[in-house]
């Protein structure tokens, strides 16, 4: 294979299918941070590939997609321990968008994307902990999935910040978001149908007017098959202050999973990375006892709207992927934007779906579903439904 995006971390691994099932003759790869048995994962960093072994298993989510069919052709490309939304490694360089070739692909998952975009794999497996399958998917113009915090097992996967990382997926259409779902996810069911439908009117506050009128030109097909639609403030304390809670509360973890090794090894990190890292050494459970409080009313509130058939309709991103090496404040404010919308599923636990349905200049957007938690399967049936139907 002619890697001409730079995905690969190590196109060389190419493992059969074990056995038969859903996804026969489909390929896939892997985030550089799940275990593969025999190989070292890098986790986008060359301290953390020299101080780590070979992992001595696979991954049980690479297990089960092999045990369906599927062969798995690859690791791809990871922001350095998955603390990034950018996909800009200082070490290996920068997958290629192939949707935007002088725009970011968008990461931690930037690999993942990029190989699924780019035709080179039928799917890929990722990681999102504060929007890292669904921002880099919205990037390069393909379906992403980010499933409920414990529905899918990350055994054999390198941690960020345990209580919202989560194993994800994407693809060049729904329907095989759903297929890998019904391998991936246990005690589901699929059925029922979402009715009342719910616009966040802060997470559209964010994006320009162009964005905005692109991505709710879906509205009335949406609204059309709903027996509700309502425009709706979701955040009491506004978006700035739920992304800030995110921030906190997973870089008390990033800290506590990372810390002692970052101490020990004085790894090499590429601008950012190391700031954020740094960061995070400076904080305190015992002065972050708001931020915990309020994510449980997050999640209470959340779960209380949605119930058993309700959506809520936001954009993905704060619009299409940046243009590459953007740096300084205008970098800074749009992270901090697109942290208001990925925080929301983030803190919540909940599933959430990215569509690629529009363009801004040539350029994709990505328009996402959240379902109230342990509803993945109903939501990836209803979003390939709804989507056959109105054939978008």
């Amino acid at each position: 294979m002619n890697d001409q995006w730079n995905a690969f971390v190590d196109e060389d691994i190419n493992i059969e299918a074990t056995g038969a099932g859903r996804l026969n003759g489909l390929s896939f790869a892997v985030k550089d941070v799940f275990a593969i048995q025999g190989y070292t994962n890098g986790a986008g960093n060359p301290d953390w590939l020299r101080t780590h072994m070979p992992a001595a298993q696979h991954a049980p989510t690479i297990e089960r997609l092999l045990k369906h069919g599927a062969k798995l052709k690859g690791t791809v490309q990871t922001d350095e321990l998955m603390y990034s939304l950018n996909g800009e490694n200082f070490h290996y360089g920068t997958p290629v968008n192939p949707k935007a070739v002088d725009r970011i692909p968008g990461g931690s998952s930037s690999g993942s994307a990029v190989a699924v975009a780019a035709g080179l794999v039928d799917f890929a497996l990722g990681t999102d902990t504060g929007g890292s399958v669904r921002i880099p998917s919205s990037y390069c113009g393909i379906y992403g999935f980010r499933p409920t915090h414990d529905a899918v097992l990350v055994d054999g996967v390198i941690p960020l910040a345990k209580s919202f990382d989560t194993v994800g997926w994407m693809a060049k259409n729904p329907e095989l978001l759903l297929e890998i779902a019904h391998i991936l996810i246990d005690d589901q069911g699929a059925e029922g149908q979402f009715h009342n439908i719910f616009w966040a009117e802060e997470a559209w506050g964010v994006l320009n007017t162009n964005d905005k009128e692109a991505l709710l030109a879906f509205q009335p097909a949406l609204e059309e098959i709903m027996s509700h639609s309502e425009w709706i403030k979701i955040s009491e304390e506004g978006l700035a202050e739920w992304a800030n809670t995110f921030r906190i509360l997973q870089g008390l973890e990033i800290w506590s999973e990372h810390g002692e090794w970052i101490r020990r090894e004085n790894p090499s990190f590429g601008p950012g990375i190391a700031e954020r890292f740094q960061w995070t050494s400076t904080l305190k459970k015992s002065e972050s006892l708001p931020q915990y409080e309020l994510r449980e009313k997050i999640r209470q509130s959340m779960s209380n709207l949605l119930g058993e058939a309700g959506l809520l309709v936001i954009p993905t991103a704060p619009g299409a992927a940046p243009l590459l090496k953007l740096q300084g404040e205008k970098a800074e404010q749009y992270r901090a934007k697109t942290m208001q919308l990925s925080c929301i599923a983030g803190l919540a636990g909940l599933p959430q779906i990215t569509l690629p349905l529009a363009k801004v200049n040539g350029l994709p957007i990505g328009l996402s579903f959240i379902a109230n938690r342990h509803q993945d399967l109903k939501l990836l049936r209803w979003t390939s439904e709804f989507l056959a139907k109105k054939q978008f």
